[in-house]
């Protein structure tokens, strides 16, 4: 039987375990639960996969969007900046949204908020509507991962979450490596405006759906918001976003704000909210429930998922970079050798989550993060005479890795957590996502374009000399990987710990 207590404290409704996903009903009104459960995370995991895949939609959009909009990039890259930077403001307020509101109530604000933005995008007049309705769009998004994991935790029994936890990484992980794929093929053939016009319908096909079809799966119950701790989450997360991303711009001279400003306010703004929430945890009242980080494994874990994301985000958005201005390969090409990466990733994760749930996390994540630091390794060897099996050989290989990684760290992060701390767990893991982005963006983009600056000794960069940059932004993702090879060793899987290491015990 379940803990009501447990269940109640996370505003889950309490579910008979025979209810839950891959366990055989043994009365009518169990196979009933357990047809919801299934549909409800169908249909989170559907909407979730279409907004996370706009995060990355205009990786290889940029140069046309530089083009039809007549704005240079420093301003273009602040429509992808622009969404992480929202998305990490938004995220944390998440923990409160879905304990305080219905499934259903917060399904329906999140695709309704999504397909507003993504309207207001297909028909944007300009740069400043554009950039607007991606920030519309964001806040969907943010709402909507943290909706899905808390789902799956409550609904979901820690013998068969691997191979959800599977579904949800293709969500996570294939989601943003197919957007410059999709991009590149919808941009040979129509202008980036369809980039939003073909994503709307599906997205308010699932909102109609969502809202016929999904019913309350929690029980929602009157938790105050702290004001001071919303303002602090949001400078700073977004202090350190915007600080950043303005790391390329700084590389070439082009930063309108000095750097140490928003990095500083960000850094400053969060030892505050660290202070705040460890005083407002005491009563139950955090924005954020930092006891989270007492489990060794949710703390190993999202290290891991870090540098994970860092590596992920580096790759997408300097891949195409190389591949167009040193390679010299249209964008339909670009995005199609994105494509058998994004793809495996997708194939691999029902059966890695298969695995975890029967072996646990060691045996994927050990040789997933070796995997994953030799594809970086391997990406310091491209040139300019690079051939380009060579570098889908190389994307093929991060792919893998990163398949092995996704579903067992996610997995064993928030089943270490005790059932209260589900909903502050989820919005913390998708946080420091968007930060592990906007980082692994910043790092690659900035080491490259200070690179590329140096090599042409003050002249504009030519070929070798971007080439240069991006070796040189290999190279420090590769270093960073080797992190994640030693902190592999140490993810456990949650059953296998003691119940007093188990965070809030």
């Amino acid at each position: 039987m379940t803990d009501t207590s447990s269940s109640t404290a996370t505003g889950a409704v309490p579910v008979p375990n025979a209810a839950s996903l891959g366990t055989a009903p043994s009365t009518e009104a169990e196979a009933r639960i357990a047809s919801r459960n299934r549909l409800v995370i169908g249909l989170l995991l559907v909407s979730a996969f279409v907004v996370i895949l706009n995060e990355t939609v205009l990786g290889v959009a940029q140069t046309r969007l530089e083009h039809d909009l007549g704005v240079p990039y420093s301003l273009i890259q602040w429509l992808t900046t622009g969404f992480m930077l929202t998305m990490a403001v938004v995220i944390p307020i998440t923990g409160f949204l879905l304990e305080r509101f219905t499934t259903r109530g917060v399904f329906i604000t999140a695709m309704s908020l999504f397909s507003l933005g993504t309207l207001i995008c297909a028909l944007a007049p300009g740069f400043e509507v554009l950039l607007a309705g991606r920030i519309v769009q964001a806040t969907g998004t943010a709402i909507m991962m943290p909706l899905l994991m808390t789902t799956v935790m409550n609904l979901v029994p820690p013998s068969a979450r691997g191979r959800t936890m599977g579904n949800i990484s293709i969500v996570i992980s294939v989601a943003p490596a197919l957007g410059p794929t999709i991009s590149g093929l919808i941009l040979n053939v129509l202008e980036w405006r369809w980039l939003f016009l073909l994503v709307l319908p599906i997205a308010i096909g699932a909102l109609v759906l969502g809202a016929a079809r999904i019913e309350n799966v929690t029980e929602p119950r009157k938790v105050p918001v702290d004001s001071l701790s919303v303002v602090l989450s949001a400078l700073g997360f977004g202090g350190l976003i915007f600080g950043l991303s303005s790391l390329g711009e700084a590389a070439r001279g082009a930063a309108t704000v000095p750097l140490w400003i928003p990095i500083g306010v960000g850094i400053a703004a969060l030892v505050l909210f660290v202070l705040r929430q460890r005083r407002l945890q005491r009563s139950d009242r955090a924005l954020l429930d930092l006891r989270t980080f007492l489990s060794p494994v949710f703390s190993v874990s999202t290290i891991m998922l870090v540098i994970s994301m860092i590596a992920l985000f580096g790759m997408v958005v300097v891949l195409p970079i190389y591949t167009q201005e040193v390679l010299g390969l249209d964008t339909l090409t670009t995005g199609l050798l994105l494509l058998p990466g994004g793809l495996l990733m997708g194939v691999m994760a029902p059966f890695v989550g298969r695995f975890y749930d029967r072996f646990g996390p060691a045996p994927l994540v050990v040789p997933g993060s070796i995997i994953v630091s030799g594809a970086l390794w391997g990406t310091t060897l491209l040139g300019v005479d690079t051939p380009f099996l060579w570098v889908l050989v190389a994307h093929v290989a991060l792919s893998i890795g990163l398949a092995l990684l996704f579903t067992p760290l996610f997995t064993s992060a928030l089943g270490s957590l005790r059932p209260s701390l589900y909903s502050h767990g989820s919005a913390i893991v998708g946080t420091v996502q968007q930060l592990a982005g906007a980082a692994g963006t910043a790092l690659f983009i900035s080491v490259m374009t200070a690179q590329s600056i140096a090599l042409a000794g003050g002249g504009a960069p030519d070929v070798a000399d971007t080439a240069g940059g991006i070796h040189m932004a290999f190279v420090c993702g590769a270093v960073i990987s080797l992190l994640a090879v030693v902190a592999a060793f140490f993810v456990r899987k949650p059953a296998d710990m003691p119940e007093g290491m188990h965070a809030g015990h």
